[in-house]
Parts: C-alpha cells; sequence; structure tokens
C-alpha cells in the first residue's frame, strides 16, 4: 500500500489523502484549501493523479476543508462513490451546493465591481457542479464494515467533532491505516465524545490544537461578557461562524444565557439558510450528541432566520443592539463578509470569532490586531473589538488527542497532519515522549510505503 499526502501538510486545509494499492486508489477525503493565496492556488492546480484513475473517494466528515474539493474532482473526471456515512451526505446535500453558489457569487461579485485580476473571474465549481457531485454520495454506516472491492476492508467510527464526523480504518491483506478525521472533544458542550479504535498498523492524526490545551472556563460567561459589554455600548456583536456545527452550539449557548438572564433580551439573527437547515438535522442524529429533542427544537426558536439577499442587507443597518450569527468561520467568504464591512469599522461593536482561524485567513488577522482588512478589494478599517474563545472549539486538544491515541501506540508510525507547523511539531514531540511511537510530520505530496 501507497500513501501520497495530498493535502492538510503543514496547514489545517485541503485534507487529502491518496492510497494506491494494485491498480486501485481510494482518496480519503476531498477537501479545499483555504487562507493564503499560496494555498487556495492548490484547488486549481493539477492533480497529480488524473482524477478519472481515482476509484472511490472516502470523507471522514462533511466541513468544506475535508469535502469541498469534491464537485471539483468531479468536473475533472471523477466517475467513481463518494463514501460517507448518512450525516455526512446530509450535510453535504447543504453544504457543497452553497458553496457552489457562494463561488458563483463571488466571481459575479468581482466580475462587476472589477477588483479580479482575472478576466473575467470564474468559480471554482458551481452549484450546480456541486448538485451534480452528491448524485456519486453513498452512505455507509457506523460501525459496519464494508469492501469497496476484494482485498479492502473500511470501517467508520463517531468521531464527534460535528454530525456524521467519522474516523476510519481501512485494513488490506497484510496491513491497516486508520484516519483520525477530525477529533471531537471529550467534554465538548454538545457532540458526544469520539469513541475508541480497533488498533492499525500506521494512524494519521489532525493537529489543529496539538500545541495547546482548551481553557478550563465557564464559556457560556465569556460569550456572556462579550454580549452584555458590546449592548451596554449600544454595539452589535458578529459572529462568523461555521454553518455546519459552530452555529448550532452558538445558538444553544445564546438560548441558555438568555434563559438564565446572564445576557439582555436583544434580538439574535442567524444569517445563513445553511445552518438553518443543519440545525434541523440535530432532531435526526440524536444518536450523536448531548441535546434532548427539547433542546433541538429550541435551537430553531432562538434567533431570527435571514434567507434572502434583501434581508441580509437590512442586517447591515440595524440601530439597536443585537448579536448576527453568520458563515464563514473564518471570515473567508459568505454573508458574513458584508456585515463585517459595516459593523468593523465602529467601535462600539464587536467581532466574536470561536474557533481556530487558519493562518493567511481574514480570521486570523483580525485575531492578531489588524486595523484593516481587505474585503471586495478595499481596505475596511477595524476599530470595533475582536475577541477569540478558545473554549468553544470543536477540535480535541493536544491532552485529549494524547488520550485518542493511547490505544493506538503500538502502531508502527504515526503521521501527523492538518495542523499548522508548530501546532504538528508539538504534537509529534508529545507523541515521541509520552507513547514512544516513530511519527512523521508529511510534507505536502509526500509519498510513503506502508
Amino acid at each position: 500500500m501507497q500513501i501520497q499526502f495530498l493535502g492538510a501538510s503543514g496547514t489545517v486545509t485541503g485534507s487529502r489523502y491518496l492510497l494506491s494499492q494494485a491498480g486501485r486508489r481510494l482518496l480519503v477525503d476531498c477537501g479545499l484549501f483555504q487562507g493564503v493565496k499560496e494555498l487556495r492556488l492548490r484547488d486549481w492546480q493539477p492533480l497529480p493523479v488524473d482524477a478519472a484513475d481515482i476509484d472511490a473517494v472516502l470523507l471522514t466528515h462533511a466541513h468544506l476543508d475535508h469535502s469541498g474539493f469534491v464537485p471539483r474532482l468531479v468536473s475533472l473526471g471523477f466517475k467513481g462513490p463518494v463514501f460517507c456515512t448518512e450525516g455526512t451526505r446530509q450535510l453535504c446535500s447543504l453544504l457543497l451546493p452553497d458553496s457552489g453558489h457562494l463561488l458563483e457569487e463571488e466571481a459575479d461579485f468581482a466580475n462587476r465591481h472589477g477588483f479580479s485580476k482575472h478576466r473575467p473571474a470564474l468559480p471554482l465549481y458551481t452549484e450546480m457542479d456541486a448538485r451534480t457531485a452528491l448524485t456519486h454520495l453513498e452512505a455507509r454506516a457506523f460501525d459496519e464494515p464494508f469492501s469497496p472491492w476484494p482485498g479492502w476492508r473500511i470501517q467508520l467510527t463517531r468521531a464527534g467533532h460535528i454530525i456524521g464526523a467519522a474516523s476510519a480504518r481501512i485494513e488490506w491483506a497484510d496491513g491497516s491505516i486508520l484516519f483520525s478525521g477530525d477529533l471531537g472533544r471529550s467534554d465538548d458542550l454538545v457532540m458526544r465524545a469520539p469513541q475508541a479504535c480497533e488498533p492499525a498498523s500506521y494512524v494519521v492524526v489532525e493537529s489543529t490544537y496539538g500545541d495547546r490545551f482548551h481553557p478550563q472556563g465557564d464559556v457560556l460567561d465569556e460569550i456572556g461578557q462579550v454580549v452584555r459589554r458590546t449592548a451596554a455600548r449600544g454595539g452589535s456583536v458578529v459572529i462568523p461562524s461555521f454553518a455546519v456545527g459552530r452555529a448550532q452550539t452558538l445558538l444553544h449557548c445564546l438560548r441558555l444565557l438568555k434563559e438564565g438572564g446572564r445576557i439582555p433580551d436583544v434580538r439574535v439573527y442567524l444569517n445563513s439558510p445553511m445552518a438553518a437547515d443543519t440545525t434541523g438535522l440535530y432532531c435526526r442524529h440524536l444518536d450523536e450528541h448531548r441535546l434532548a429533542a427539547k433542546d433541538c427544537a429550541a435551537l430553531g426558536k432562538t434567533a431570527t432566520i435571514v434567507n434572502t439577499v434583501e434581508e441580509s442587507k437590512r442586517l447591515n443597518e440595524l440601530r439597536f443592539p443585537s448579536i448576527i450569527v453568520s458563515a464563514s468561520g473564518m471570515a473567508t467568504g459568505g454573508r458574513v463578509l458584508h456585515h463585517l464591512k459595516a459593523y468593523a469599522p465602529d467601535e462600539r461593536n464587536a467581532i466574536l470569532f470561536t474557533g481556530f482561524q487558519a493562518a493567511g485567513t481574514r480570521g486570523a488577522a483580525l485575531v492578531a490586531g489588524a486595523k484593516a482588512v481587505k474585503i471586495h478589494g478595499s481596505y475596511v478599517p477595524v476599530r470595533a473589538e475582536v475577541v477569540q474563545l478558545q473554549s468553544l472549539s470543536a477540535h480535541a486538544d493536544r491532552e485529549q488527542l494524547l488520550a485518542w491515541l493511547a490505544p493506538l501506540a503500538g502502531a508502527r508510525r504515526i503521521f501527523v497532519t492538518h495542523g499548522e507547523p508548530v501546532a504538528s511539531d508539538a504534537l509529534r514531540l508529545a507523541i515521541e515522549e509520552r507513547h514512544g511511537t516513530p511519527v512523521t510530520v508529511p510534507g505536502y505530496q509526500d509519498t510513503y510505503e506502508l
């Protein structure tokens, strides 16, 4: 078996791992690169293997850095199945068309306003491309092994993180490899803890938070403090949020804060139709999270759902304290960019980030204290308060990653991926010191014989 690392090397985005054996090729994850331009350009570069020569794709979960390249792969000639859990299939049916739509909107906006260097600016793929790609998705159940071809055996295990998220163990005649996917937290407010996995010859583990520990503070109090002081000065809180997972956790937190009288009864807007649709899925996957059915039903009543572009534009003219939750979580695109243009220049307002911000994203720049950020070709001054919460992350921290790896320490080698260089190397050192297993941090397009 051969593995080639086609993404998530030196970065938290673009997860793609190509397994090849006896003429069969399986691509584990098929994600978009995000962040700095050098990374984003990889989405446009030719793959080292013809898309038509890839026999199947296996998705660990639906976030775009793991699934968002599937429509592009199909448009390049991929014709095989895309295996995933039912939860991932349902979420991809929301995420991928929305991604294509946003890519078309951004290209159209760039063409109309002339700030792109390309004439014309083109989307990486369209909404129709994404809908075509969805026909390739085939759901597989957790904990029930299946064989895509003779000699291959795949088993998906719950990874926490978001609905449908899985770790994937792939077995062949003389070996096996386990991909962690994105691992959730053992103490997550909403999602259940990742399940233990059967040992494997090789392990590929994410390292998003490989160099840090999650703070032990009260996340409700942290959010409440930001909302209270912003409302007191007459401002609004803009929360860039991933539409899948993070938005639902935020709605749950805001509902608890309001019911407990810990924040003013300000209006909450959810400006992401996809996030609104995702919220309904929680009621259909009660076995994957900690919320009761009544809590799931309450999520949809916590916020005013903003559907149309006209309604979205009106949010930029609010003259009373409010909370606006909108995608994307790293401020790389979507409707939240228009809200940042409207609210970032006013010192009364606050911008609240609730998760990891990849290098090169607007979110990372804002968290680092940028006085201005470039949006739609122009620089927008940043006078609003900018806050980043670490305690609401949906990723396991270093200690939780090491605990998940403990039963797997007998592996021949552990590959550390899906992290910024410092985080990946910190986790490498921690694994070697605690477990004594050989560890490699692979580079982009590195190939290994297993």
